[in-house]
């Protein structure tokens, strides 16, 4: 169920907020200026996010004035942060909470950060997010004011040019999931999703003139004055925000605490959250939740399909999204006959698990010969190792290798690591041997085998 969504008054303005969980402590989050309420819920891991926070606490999303469903304004009537840093107390007002803990990202955490520095009788602590504090930057970076301006407005005329359209939301290195997702950049499913999301955030004049007070603003003389515990939060893969920004706040505001997280994601609610979610409980409520995990040993099965952008653009959204949904049947149907279990779907791709590498491989065969009737052609890769059960998820260095086993496979192989060909001996299945390979992440060398029909000794 997708919260009600309720409105603030602060003058004029009707500010739009989300109520969720009902737990002990109060947490209003500010997101960046891309938000709609609404929208917020189309895409499950945006939403499994939002309800894990509101897992143990009351939990207050906001819609900042301009954007999403609060009142729209006029590019040459947005307002400066303190008047943004305002409405933030009209939604502690309406909610009735006397003391909370904030939680901003991007920009809104420039929003959070100076309430709490002009109200802190009123915040109980503060979590920042990726936030850039602009002003002199003295990490790793040469370029003078006048050259970091030019880049800001070269970006700025893309974003004129380019906000909300496909193009953008993909590619552009500051604006798209090229940087904000790395890991999703060609899951069309996501790219769907975060095009509308621009969309239904603000107008392509909106998001410039945003993103002018944003950049004009410097947050050092306001983070420097904070007295109230600050946590910040960053992924050190993080390729559109330097963990160095991080560092350098965590130096301005007196005992803040920097938690580095690994990952390239930008976007909080992609990638790994749960450590981030975790992180954000102990800090808010003072207990870190018991995880009950389950180390188990398993046959991963990692699919994608081949070159699926470009034909994604040959098809048309419409056609593309049938194709994909006969897809799923495919892979669904072919996982119940192998007894195999799904675990997340990549929007373009299935990871699976199973209690048998021989069912794994028969498996990622049976999906490679079904969805060629469909025109389409996977590659998939299988490789079996002990995994952590965690809820509905699964982690562990053998889903890294299985992942990148499959990268390497070519339109319609199945690759295999050793380790699954070595256990699946006498099961009739024929490997040709790829070599050793040098995987991202994997500590060691990989022997990596392709399979190859039993009968006709072709690539299957």
């Amino acid at each position: 169920m997708v919260p009600e969504v309720c409105y603030a008054r602060s003058g004029e303005v009707s500010l739009a907020y989300q109520v969720v969980g009902e737990g002990p402590v109060d947490l209003l989050f500010v997101p960046g200026f891309a938000s709609n309420l609404m929208w917020n819920w189309e895409l499950p891991a945006y939403a499994q996010f939002l309800r894990r926070l509101g897992s143990f606490c009351r939990l207050v999303v906001v819609d900042r004035r301009g954007c999403g469903l609060s009142d729209r304004l006029s590019p040459n009537d947005l307002p400066p942060v303190e008047v943004l840093s305002e409405d933030l107390g009209v939604i502690l007002d309406a909610i009735g909470s006397e003391r909370a803990s904030l939680f901003g990202a991007e920009d809104g955490a420039l929003t959070c950060a100076l309430f709490a520095a002009t109200h802190p009788e009123l915040v109980e602590r503060l979590i920042i997010y990726t936030l850039d504090p602009m002003g002199d930057q003295p990490w790793d970076d040469p370029s003078t004011p006048e050259e970091r301006q030019a880049f800001f407005d070269d970006y700025l005329e893309r974003m004129d040019c380019g906000w909300g359209t496909r193009e953008f939301a993909q590619l552009d290195p500051l604006g798209g999931l090229l940087t904000g997702a790395p890991s999703l950049m060609h899951d069309q499913r996501t790219l769907d999703w975060y095009t509308a999301w621009q969309q239904l955030s603000t107008s392509p004049s909106g998001a410039v003139a945003l993103h002018r007070i944003y950049f004009a603003t410097d947050a050092q003389p306001i983070l420097s004055t904070l007295r109230v515990p600050t946590l910040l939060l960053h992924r050190i893969g993080d390729q559109l925000e330097p963990i160095e920004e991080s560092r350098f706040i965590a130096g301005l505001i007196p005992g803040a605490k920097l938690i580095e997280f690994d990952g390239d994601d930008h976007l909080w609610f992609l990638g790994d959250v749960e450590p981030i979610i975790e992180s954000i409980q102990e800090f808010i409520t003072g207990e870190r939740p018991v995880r009950h995990l389950d180390r188990v040993l398993v046959t991963v099965l990692f699919t994608d399909i081949v070159e699926s952008t470009s034909k994604a653009a040959e098809l048309g959204d419409g056609r593309w999204k049938e194709l994909l949904s006969l897809h799923d049947e495919v892979v669904r149907k072919q996982l119940a006959n192998f007894r195999g279990k799904l675990i997340n779907t990549t929007g373009d791709g299935c990871l699976a698990t199973f209690d048998g590498p021989a069912r794994a491989v028969h498996c990622a065969q049976a999906i490679v010969e079904s969805v060629a009737a469909l025109g389409m052609e996977i590659r998939a890769g299988c490789h079996t190792g002990e995994v952590e059960l965690v809820e509905h998820d699964i982690r562990g260095i053998a889903v890294h290798v299985g992942a990148r086993v499959s990268a390497l496979a070519g339109p319609s192989e199945v690759l295999v690591s050793s380790t699954v060909r070595d256990l699946v001996a006498g099961s009739g299945l024929l490997f040709e041997n790829r070599g050793m390979h040098d995987l991202k992440g994997v500590p060691d060398l990989v022997q990596i085998y392709r399979v190859v029909d039993r009968v006709s000794g072709q690539l299957v």
